[in-house]
């Protein structure tokens, strides 16, 4: 695996391949982040994983110091899923001058995780931009954990007719549910033994949306009540249709989105509903 630092070197390799898939990642990985390593192994010949912990989404007095990085560890399990370049620029690489243009998603960035971490959604759509721009891939692989992104980054590929395809990656979950994330490493132990709760509710919101309950409101507000009721913070529960708006009567792809807090570690999850 090479591991490349700097824009022009990346270039350079870029212009001897055809054929790349790319992961973006802010590193300290996991068996989540694999997972879509594995995936764009199987789609293209040269893989790229990009490790930048991205300044421009974060808010104040949001994580960024604390993000936690593992670059060594980081390499070792890259190295065993045979990506073929690992491109980690420094901040300084990346923005030589403070970014001065920035790509401003629709308004749907300012809902759901958006109300709570304004100007993270244009931070994330700049950052992903540059990238694309940079490694120039046919093929980019994110999660479905983060589904308010992937609908964001999907619709900025189809509104700058970027050449990609996008691919999307099943959430992966520890064994008792609780959907993988770097932020887990947060938690206290008895947090982490709290946490499963966000899924079970997802889960327990989707089988009444299947059994026939049609009150989405009322759904929502007695999934807050029951969390915050289990030490819960929560910024939001929302049920949406695929596209993230307001649902119609005769919506048939839902999903239903989470963010809560436990202690000071914010968690995100979210189950998608086919009815």
């Amino acid at each position: 695996m090479q591991i490349i630092h700097s824009i022009q070197a990346l270039r350079s390799w870029r212009a001897q391949h055809n054929d790349i898939a790319f992961v973006p990642t802010m590193g300290n990985l996991h068996a989540g982040h694999l997972a879509l390593v594995a995936k764009a192994r199987q789609q293209a010949s040269q893989v790229v994983v990009s490790i930048f912990v991205n300044p421009l989404q974060f808010g104040v007095n949001e994580d960024y110091s604390r993000y936690p990085r593992t670059m060594e560890h980081d390499v070792e399990l890259l190295q065993s899923m045979g990506v073929d370049v690992l491109f980690a620029p420094s901040v300084e690489e990346l923005f030589p001058a403070p970014q001065s243009y920035h790509v401003e998603p629709p308004p749907v960035a300012n809902e759901l995780c958006g109300a709570f971490r304004p100007g993270h959604f244009r931070g994330v759509a700049t950052i992903v931009m540059k990238l694309f721009n940079i490694i120039q891939p046919t093929i980019a692989v994110f999660g479905r954990k983060d589904y308010q992104q992937l609908t964001i980054i999907r619709g900025m590929v189809a509104d700058f007719a970027i050449p990609v395809t996008l691919l999307a990656g099943e959430t992966i979950r520890a064994e008792d549910g609780l959907a993988l994330s770097s932020r887990n490493g947060f938690l206290s132990a008895d947090e982490r033994r709290t946490a499963p709760q966000l899924y079970a509710k997802l889960v327990e919101m989707k089988d009444l949306i299947l059994a026939g309950a049609h009150d989405h409101m009322q759904i929502e507000q007695r999934a807050i009540d029951d969390l915050t009721t289990q030490g819960w913070q929560v910024d939001y529960v929302a049920i949406r249709d695929s596209s993230l708006a307001i649902p119609s009567p005769d919506s048939k792809q839902l999903v239903i989105l989470v963010a809560a807090r436990l202690g000071s570690t914010r968690l995100i999850d979210n189950i998608e509903i086919d009815s």
